[in-house]
């Protein structure tokens, strides 16, 4: 085993050159993954494992929400943002000025700038990118606030949801898009990958979808989020490179670490 603090790594009967990253791939050249595949001349491959349906506003209608009730809005993924502003438009909805916004990291905070004028009294995001983090921020105004928790409907963080309960929140969760499988066969079929990365429950779920039979064999796979692992274990993988973590606050961060490590082998 190599380790490094609270991460311990098996070291493979060869070293990973081959990454998929089950994600879009980065519009910026200036990506911290291009980086990582420079530094460690590795190949990566990107290719979504879901896609995102948005929930039209008719069918958004029947979860009998009223967006405006709700002073805060609790964000985990732009692609949340982006749904909650696109169903306000569809509904002719105009968010207050005063209403707060929550969100997971900086990075997710400073998406918002596309909609809103952006104001850190209004915004607030967590330190360090963990659920953790963003619930230190949450709780110095939970008792004052009443807490929209914009969603996917079958992806939900329910750690975030038992929080919020947990800690006697007003919220409400909002669904306003879902994640479908998308086809993974060609991707998968053709190379062999000594690394699969997943970033979310339905991303697993969309392997087993492509492949029911699916078995590791000798694959090392990669996790982002507690829920993402979780599901990971119950599909009977094993799960080797985890992140968030206190060393390792994104999946490009567990990635560094593993490959730097395994390169000492």
């Amino acid at each position: 085993m190599l380790k490094n603090g609270s991460q311990q790594y098996p070291v493979a009967s060869k070293q990973a050159q081959r990454i998929l990253i089950t994600q879009p791939k980065p519009e910026s050249e200036k990506s911290p993954y291009f980086e990582l595949a420079r530094k460690y001349n590795v190949e990566l491959t990107f290719h979504p494992f879901i896609k995102l349906e948005a929930i039209p506003a008719r069918e958004f209608r029947r979860q009998k929400i009223d967006i405006s009730f709700y002073t805060a809005v609790i964000f985990t993924s732009r692609n949340a943002i982006d749904h909650f502003f696109r169903t306000c438009e569809e509904m002719r909805i105009t968010i207050g000025q005063d209403t707060k916004y929550f969100c997971i990291t900086e990075a997710v905070a400073l998406y918002l700038q596309k909609f809103i004028h952006y104001r850190k009294r209004k915004v607030f995001y967590g330190a360090d990118g963990t659920n953790k983090s963003m619930f230190d921020v949450v709780n110095k105004h939970k008792e004052n606030e009443k807490f929209l928790y914009v969603c996917s409907e079958n992806q939900q963080d329910n750690d975030i949801v038992g929080w919020l309960k947990a800690n006697n929140c007003e919220f409400q969760l909002a669904f306003m898009y879902r994640s479908v499988s998308n086809d993974v066969k060609e991707i998968m079929g053709n190379r062999d990958f000594d690394v699969i990365c997943f970033f979310t429950p339905s991303g697993v779920r969309s392997l087993f979808d492509n492949y029911p039979g699916y078995h590791q064999n000798g694959t090392l796979i990669g996790a982002f989020g507690n829920n993402t692992i979780k599901a990971i274990e119950e599909a009977g993988l094993k799960v080797v490179i985890k992140a968030p973590a206190p060393q390792t606050p994104s999946m490009i961060a567990a990635l560094d670490q593993f490959l730097a490590l395994s390169k000492k082998k």
